[in-house]
């Protein structure tokens, strides 16, 4: 991978993107299909329906388990930056500071991490708006 930094940072994994969640979304719009041709058709209305139910049921569970994961590493990032800021401080990251926030200040180089990290929680500077202002990117490409 080239030199991470704004423009290229957001990362997907592609058999979860790409595959999964497109395949479960055309398997939900034909279930649904299938259940609207069968509203004439008693034999097969239960069954449809079944399917529709249990389409909507995968695709929303593989939604909660990408938030879940997604969660757990956003607990990671704010212990580490916790300990990264402390090291450098002596003193923990400002209460003030949002899980966002915190999350973009992990891309800022140690040179600027401090100094943006105070302006971040004295200004509510939006997440995107620190990532955009970072001179020096560090990179992080373990983020799924």
């Amino acid at each position: 991978m080239d030199t991470q930094n704004y423009g290229n940072h957001r990362q997907n994994v592609p058999i979860y993107h790409f595959v999964l969640l497109p395949v479960l979304g055309l398997t939900v719009v034909g279930s649904v299909v299938n259940l609207v041709n069968s509203l004439d058709d008693h034999e097969r209305l239960y069954s449809a329906a079944l399917i529709v139910v249990l389409s909507l049921s995968m695709l929303i569970g593989m939604i909660v388990v990408r938030i879940f994961a997604l969660k757990a590493q956003d607990r990671a990032i704010r212990a580490e930056e916790n300990l990264r800021h402390f090291v450098m401080t002596g003193k923990l990251l400002d209460a003030r500071l949002t899980i966002g926030q915190i999350i973009a200040l992990r891309f800022a180089s140690d040179g600027e991490f401090v100094a943006m990290a105070k302006n971040a929680a004295e200004a509510g500077t939006a997440p995107d708006d620190i990532k955009r202002s970072i001179k020096e990117w560090r990179a992080d490409t373990h983020r799924a």
